[in-house]
């Protein structure tokens, strides 16, 4: 069995959990997900916790079970908490503006870039070149976060670009005559 889905989910309160077949859906204060499950894993409540477990010995299976477990994990700490994604403009002139469910960003081109958020993710920008990604569903908050990255990512020479506020540019030394 998965050393992953050995560990059980731990269910807070205020968050309902419904098994149906062949899907879970995973409702709490900030929202609902569903998550389609495989045939090899099956998942079952005891208490206030989710167990996975695999159908059969094959090495797909036991893989499953650990990604069907990791996967109820983010989905209940995304319906209890939500997931958040924080990234920075560096650069002269880059400035980004946050305007309903539309980013606008100045990233040095010759026009302005307008990034409209897909439904369920929410945008704030606390200053100029910080924006600030919420969600509930964590893997669509970091879909979104590399998409805006990589309309500029961080060049090697200055480090200029869009970058994650945890992420380190190793910077490169100019040619030398």
């Amino acid at each position: 069995m998965s050393r992953v889905a050995k560990n059980p989910v731990v269910v807070p309160s205020g968050v309902e959990v419904v098994l149906a077949a062949g899907e879970v859906s995973i409702k709490g204060p900030l929202g609902t997900l569903k998550q389609a499950l495989s045939g090899d894993v099956s998942v079952v409540r005891e208490g206030d916790s989710l167990l996975c477990k695999a159908q059969n010995d094959s090495t797909q299976a036991d893989a499953m079970s650990g990604t069907i477990r990791a996967l109820l994990a983010n989905m209940v700490q995304g319906v209890s908490k939500g997931f958040e994604r924080k990234l920075n403009l560096v650069g002269v002139g880059y400035r980004a503006q946050a305007a309903g469910d539309t980013l606008n960003l100045t990233l040095g081109f010759s026009h302005p870039v307008a990034y409209k958020m897909p439904a369920g993710i929410k945008v704030e920008t606390p200053t100029q070149t910080e924006i600030v990604l919420k969600g509930v569903d964590k893997q669509r908050v970091g879909q979104v976060a590399a998409e805006i990255r990589a309309f500029r990512e961080p060049e090697p020479y200055k480090g200029k670009g869009v970058r994650y506020s945890d992420e380190v540019v190793i910077l490169k030394e100019t040619k030398k005559k």
